[in-house]
């Protein structure tokens, strides 16, 4: 069924309160309520006559003016987008540009100078490999954004177990989350089955949890509890880090938004994780926020249909 634009749905209104004006008056001969009594007089069928000319000519105006409303409406969506479009296309290319020009800096450097020693020589090329892997993080984490922008219907929906993502998750993670002498509390249920897509499932708690073991300092306690409602799973993904200042909260989901650029690009962030992130939920018919528990942190909380 098409859903109804904000003009029809203002024109309908409309409409229906004439109509039931109309059946009030025809069933009514006074407006105090307390009877019924069929018309007796020609002026009050004269009277119902022009208040249903009266109808149907506003009716048409109002039919002429919902037209506008979606057109105006529709107009200033599409110079929306094609804004939102014109920001993503800058904020891509200098993201592309930082690592295309370090891989293509330090490849130079090597074929200009091939009496460089090996030890050296390797250091470059780490250094290109490493670009060139932030580089595909990069284009991948476009591409998933692209795919749930524009072709939503193309995504397969397929019984997808939680939990057991979550799981391998951490076993992934455990190593980085050693290395920062980080805990990470896994209190979901065995059980948490959905009718989803299993990547971005993954790409949701994998993001959370990178964010975390990159962004929330050391020695830092990591939580994920969740519960269960008739129709969705409620989540909380928690830290008790240094947590992110109030002012920028309303931000963080913003695509390329990162409160210490230096920083995130040297661990390899590519400024899409959290985007990705409500992204998928809002695609899986949940919804997220992000806030900052008493104690300090970050805690996120979010919903997955079932």
């Amino acid at each position: 069924m098409k859903q109804l634009t904000e003009g029809r749905k203002m024109f309908l209104s409309v409409m229906v309160i004439f109509v039931i004006y109309a059946i009030i008056f025809i069933l009514f001969e006074d407006y105090d309520r307390h009877f019924l009594m069929p018309f007796k007089e020609t002026s009050d069928w004269h009277l119902l006559l022009f208040s249903l000319v009266v109808m149907a000519v506003l009716g048409v105006l109002l039919h002429r003016y919902s037209l506008r409303m979606d057109e105006r409406i529709n107009q200033e969506q599409i110079n929306k987008e094609t804004q939102m479009r014109r920001e993503l296309t800058q904020n891509i290319s200098h993201e592309l540009k930082t690592p295309v020009a370090s891989i293509l800096g330090y490849t130079e450097t090597i074929l200009e100078h091939p009496e460089m020693d090996a030890t050296t020589q390797r250091q470059f090329i780490e250094r290109t490999q490493s670009q060139a892997n932030r580089l595909s993080s990069l284009l991948q984490d476009i591409s998933t954004l692209n795919r749930m922008d524009y072709a939503p219907e193309m995504i397969t929906m397929e019984r997808v177990d939680v939990s057991r993502i979550v799981n391998d998750i951490i076993m992934e993670t455990a190593l980085a989350a050693e290395t920062k002498q980080m805990k990470v509390y896994n209190h979901l249920p065995v059980d948490i089955i959905i009718n989803g897509n299993d990547s971005l499932i993954y790409s949701i708690f994998r993001n959370l949890m990178d964010n975390a073991i990159n962004y929330s300092g050391e020695s830092t306690t990591i939580e994920l509890l969740a519960y269960e409602e008739e129709k969705e799973w409620h989540f909380t993904f928690s830290d008790n880090g240094v947590g992110i200042p109030v002012e920028h909260m309303a931000r963080i989901f913003e695509r390329f938004y990162r409160l210490d650029k230096g920083r995130s690009r040297s661990l390899g962030g590519t400024g899409l994780g959290l985007s990705i992130v409500k992204n998928a939920v809002l695609l899986h018919g949940g919804t997220i926020t992000a806030q900052t528990p008493p104690g300090g942190g970050l805690c996120f909380k979010f919903t997955l249909k079932k």
